[in-house]
């Protein structure tokens, strides 16, 4: 089938990306899911530091590759042997797809995965396939979604079904800030109950951060910001204390509280 794809064929341009325009909107080929796969129809992606740093090449990756890699996306089509997703469901789609046999894997963690992050490093889908080409040439698939994408084709490994009273919008970026803010505080971090937490920085991974500390039951939480409207939404999420950063006493109320 054709979809339309936001295509990176070339990193390292020069900014302004709004003037050099890296990413072009190309009408691509998509094959369909082979065994073990899924085709998906995107319903919302999230835009990542990951994938500037792929246009910035500074995480370099084989191109042409079709970006985004966090979303949500509703189950169109499963492929021989998928078994975790059915066609109609809605799904969130993770950066890095798990085996589910590696060691990283049957630790418990999951996004470690070593198949998973070799595939993702050549572009291919976990099955080793890839699904996108423009004139017979492949177009390699980021982190196993390309989720810049109406419809892409990825491992069933990438999919996590949501339930329906999930905002499929919010769900997009489960896959990646979610999964990087929580996972630092449950997993590395390893905060536990009345534990005390300082979260510096509230975009989608540091708010996803906080969430995660207080799911942990740590407290107090302190969360630093340069922007007040992040600040305002730390403390409606039930941060113990917000601090301005440019105030020049933020070092003192964080000690002091």
């Amino acid at each position: 089938m054709k979809i339309r794809s936001a295509v990176l064929r070339e990193s390292g341009v020069t900014a302004p990306f709004a003037s050099s325009l890296p990413l072009h909107i190309e009408e691509v080929e998509l094959a369909p899911p082979g065994p073990g796969e899924v085709l998906v129809k995107m319903i919302a992606a999230g835009l990542c530091h990951s994938d500037l740093s792929v246009i910035t090449g500074v995480r370099p990756r084989p191109l042409p590759m079709s970006l985004g890699h966090e979303a949500s996306a509703q189950v169109m089509q499963v492929g021989a042997g998928v078994d975790n997703v059915r066609v109609g469901q809605t799904v969130a789609l993770v950066f890095v797809p798990s085996c589910g046999h590696c060691s990283p894997c049957m630790e418990g963690r999951p996004a470690l995965c070593e198949p998973g992050g070799n595939a993702n490093a050549r572009g291919e889908l976990l099955t080793g396939h890839h699904r996108l080409s423009l004139a017979g040439s492949h177009i390699n698939h980021h982190c196993g979604v390309s989720a810049f994408s109406d419809h892409a084709v990825v491992s069933a490994r990438s999919c996590v079904p949501i339930s329906e009273d999930i905002d499929p919008v919010e769900a997009a970026v489960f896959g990646c800030a979610v999964l990087t803010g929580v996972g630092a505080v449950v997993n590395t971090g390893q905060v536990r109950p009345g534990a005390s937490a300082l979260v510096v920085g509230l975009g989608g991974v540091g708010l996803s951060a906080l969430l995660g500390a207080l799911a942990s039951g740590a407290n107090p939480v302190v969360a630093v910001d340069v922007q007040q409207s992040k600040l305002d939404l730390a403390r409606e999420l039930g941060a113990s204390l917000v601090v301005n950063a440019k105030d020049p006493d933020a070092v003192e109320k964080i000690r002091e509280f």
